[in-house]
């Protein structure tokens, strides 16, 4: 399956860079919708050094930043502007967050984003990541738009 962005393409929309970029590759991307991407997960992630030592996992916050950059990417490609354009968008808030399984090394974070709410500058989007098809968080995230 070729990939609709690829990492070079995330680097128009997204301004994050390593070790912050949570995003390998955007699988599908339906503008005023919903997008699909992926993350593989792997033992030199800088955050497994400490979290935890031993018993390595994916910290839950970073699962919500990389739902996050997912839906970011869906918000640039609905709006049709880039960082470049001096656009951004910022995570405001996060709802309903639940995780249910781990995140270890070795595996591939799936994550789906669809858009809930679209308000000029305030976008409300439906998130998911899988591993093996296994939900191991969902959470309604609330973006936002602003200069910069």
């Amino acid at each position: 399956m070729k990939a609709v962005k690829d990492i070079n393409d995330l680097f128009d929309y997204l301004p994050h860079r390593y070790p912050f970029l949570l995003i390998d590759r955007i699988t599908e991307l339906k503008v005023g919708s919903r997008a699909a991407g992926y993350k593989n997960v792997t033992m030199n992630e800088p955050f497994f050094e400490g979290h935890f030592p031993g018993h390595p996992i994916m910290p839950g916050v970073l699962i919500i930043e990389a739902m996050a950059q997912l839906a970011g990417v869906l918000a640039f490609e609905t709006k049709n502007t880039r960082p470049k354009d001096g656009r951004i968008y910022y995570l405001a808030g996060a709802d309903n967050a639940r995780f249910k399984r781990p995140v270890l090394p070795g595996d591939r974070l799936d994550m789906s984003t669809e858009i809930m709410v679209d308000r000029r500058q305030l976008m409300k989007f439906d998130c998911k990541a899988f591993v093996d098809e296994e939900v191991a968080c969902s959470a309604e995230l609330l973006c936002v738009e602003r200069k910069i």
